[in-house]
């Protein structure tokens, strides 16, 4: 490493092959024009900072420019590092994100813009589905609208969610980082301690924004990954996403996009009338995020040497190894909570459509397997999270709670099995998961009852308070929900 202050290096004079067109592509900032001075994106997957083979982005940057470019390239650096907002650069990762969609996927499909006969299709798709899911749940329709989104409408409409999700980790991450020097020198080195966190907002923006563009590239709908990422009330499809999926499936495209139009309104449901269920799986990544620890001393490592021709140190450590989940009982039960919550969601969403859908679509089987096997070997959702939040989920939990909502169907009712999301503590757990039959013929409790008197305290009908507070009822939904 150099000896100059902070290991930020010298850069070269000329580029290692002294190739002309890669000398012009640096001088241009490594291809990536104007819009985006530091070379970031153009890898075809989550994590990296270039297209395999691409030059180092901070070389390009530096690497042969003349005195007047090497002037403005400083100047857009101080801007990187003079960024003051949260723990993560969002701006850079809302650039990041468009110029990673706008490059198209692995298989050359190009973003484009969505034609009126797309929203079209679209829009009558989900009003049929609707129609279907009427007589496969108890839930009424929670699709205001139906919209018909491009990836770059994706990733503009779902980054307000992404920022809930992945703040509560980039924050610990932005606090260990002013943590790396003692303590009796942090007062002393308060511009070198923002300039890391300004450095670390701008690595977690871009690779976030790299993650989520990737990801635009492949999602179907807004609530892919079991998650409410859309506006709550808006069903959306992404039609050259499921042109796509449905390429070498052998199925007619109409029913690709009726079958996907089912899970999506089956989400819209029951987002839209279990009112405490967005909060519930928010909370449960916020509480399995904030048991995350930082490596400080790989940190420590990492920052001290950092030079800004060869940034994929941090990135590295950002990705491999940094992020350690605590080994606490109350971690444990964080990740089951989330685990489990997610997994009753799809399940349940599982079960749903596979009813509406088997006896009207010849392909339901083959479609459901498809999505199944999709989830099960790693798909978009798994490799973001554990990208973003260093979370890996277990897919299998996806077939225990689509049988057991199979099960409580044909044992209780649509509107029996449905009741179950009146209150997060009439869920299943983890353990019954395990033991489907056990949970569908034990005798629930009825809170109906509860919350009306819970209400009526609340009013001030002079009845008592029982009420807990959020907290208590947060953490008994961390215990009881899994």
């Amino acid at each position: 490493m150099s000896d100059t202050p902070f290991g930020f290096g010298l850069p070269p004079e000329e580029p290692d092959d002294g190739d002309e067109g890669k000398k012009k592509d640096q001088e241009s900032g490594g291809g990536q024009g104007p819009a985006n001075p530091f070379g970031f994106g153009g890898l075809p997957g989550a994590g990296g900072f270039g297209s395999p083979g691409a030059d180092n982005p901070f070389a390009a940057m530096f690497g042969s420019l003349n005195p007047t470019d090497l002037g403005a390239a400083f100047q857009q650096l101080g801007q990187m590092l003079s960024y003051e907002g949260g723990p993560v650069n969002w701006d850079m990762a809302k650039q990041i994100a468009r110029q990673t969609v706008s490059q198209g996927t692995a298989d050359g499909t190009k973003d484009a813009s969505v034609g009126p006969a797309e929203r079209t299709a679209v829009q009558e798709a989900v009003r049929l589905a609707d129609l279907w899911l009427d007589d496969a749940t108890s839930l009424p329709s929670g699709a205001g609208t139906a919209v018909a989104w491009s990836r770059a409408e994706w990733v503009e409409a779902t980054l307000p969610a992404w920022q809930e999700l992945v703040d509560p980790v980039a924050e610990r991450v932005g606090t260990a980082m002013g943590d790396v020097l003692p303590e009796e020198m942090q007062a002393m080195a308060g511009p070198l301690i923002g300039m890391m966190r300004s450095m670390g907002g701008a690595m977690f923006g871009t690779q976030i924004g790299q993650a989520v563009g990737v990801l635009a590239g492949e999602v179907v709908g807004s609530t892919d990954i079991g998650l409410p990422l859309g506006p709550a009330g808006r069903a959306a499809l992404l039609p050259v996403n499921i042109e796509t999926f449905g390429k070498d499936l052998g199925v007619p495209k109409e029913e690709v996009r009726l079958y996907l139009a089912l899970r999506e309104a089956a989400h819209q449901r029951l987002f839209a009338h279990v009112p405490w269920l967005r909060s519930h799986l928010f909370g449960a990544v916020d509480g399995y995020a904030r048991g995350i620890k930082v490596d400080t001393a790989k940190l420590e490592d990492v920052v001290g040497q950092f030079d800004p021709q060869n940034p994929e140190q941090l990135q590295d450590a950002l990705q491999q190894g940094m992020f350690q989940p605590e080994d606490t009982p109350e971690q444990k039960a964080a990740l089951a909570r989330l685990e489990t919550a997610l997994a009753l969601v799809e399940g349940w969403v599982d079960a749903v459509v596979h009813a509406a859908a088997k006896p009207r679509l010849s392909s339901a089987d083959a479609l459901r397997e498809t999505l199944r096997r999709r989830r099960a070997s790693g798909g978009p959702a798994e490799q973001t999270f554990a990208t973003l939040i260093g979370l890996e989920l277990r897919p299998r939990r996806l077939r225990d709670a689509s049988r057991l909502w199979a099960s409580l169907t044909d044992a209780r009712g649509v509107d029996g099995r449905d009741a179950l999301w009146h209150h997060p503590d009439m869920l299943p757990t983890a353990s019954d998961l395990d033991d489907p039959d056990g949970f569908v013929h034990r005798e629930q409790i009825d809170f109906s009852e509860l919350d009306k008197m819970l209400g009526e305290a609340a009013g001030g009908t002079g009845k008592p308070n029982l009420k807990k507070d959020d907290d208590s009822d947060d953490d008994s939904k961390g215990d009881s929900a899994e």
